[in-house]
C-alpha cells in the first residue's frame, strides 16, 4: 500500500525558512512525480511545486518560485521542499501527493487541483506570523 508521510510544518515567522519533507512506501521512486500541494481555509487547493523523476525537471508556482526550491533523496525515498523568505499568505496545510508510473510533465501532475495525483498524505501544517 502506498503510503506518503509529511513533516517540518511549524510556526515560523515572516521571512524565515522551514523545510518540509515527504516519506514515501509502498513504491520505487522510479518513473513517477510526486510534490507539494496547499490549500488554506476558505480557498481553493493549489499545487506548489512538483518533481518528475524521468527527467528531474520541476514546477513550480509562480507565488512560490524563487523562494521555494523541491529535491528528492531516492536512497531515502523522500522528497522536500525547502521553503524561504515565507510570507503570511504562505500559511496553509501542505499536503505531499504522487503518482507513480507517470507519463507526462510535472506540470500536468500539479495542475488540475491535484485531480491527476494518485495519492496523498494527511498534511503538515504551516503557519507564517506577520
Amino acid at each position: 500500500e502506498v503510503q506518503l508521510v509529511e513533516s517540518g510544518g511549524g510556526l515560523v515567522q515572516a521571512g524565515g525558512s522551514l523545510r518540509l519533507s515527504c516519506a514515501a512506501s509502498g513504491f520505487t521512486f522510479d518513473n513517477y512525480a510526486i510534490g507539494w500541494f496547499r490549500q488554506a481555509p476558505g480557498k481553493e487547493r493549489e499545487g506548489v511545486s512538483c518533481i518528475s523523476s524521468s527527467d528531474g525537471r520541476a514546477y513550480y508556482a509562480d507565488s512560490v518560485k524563487g523562494r521555494f526550491t523541491i529535491s528528492s533523496d531516492n536512497a531515502k525515498n523522500t522528497v522536500y521542499l525547502q521553503m524561504n523568505s515565507l510570507k503570511p499568505e504562505d500559511t496553509a496545510v501542505y499536503y505531499c501527493a504522487a503518482k507513480p508510473r507517470a507519463m507526462f510533465g510535472p506540470y500536468v501532475y500539479c495542475s488540475a487541483y491535484g485531480r491527476n495525483m494518485n495519492y496523498w498524505g494527511k498534511g503538515t501544517l504551516v503557519t507564517v506570523s506577520s
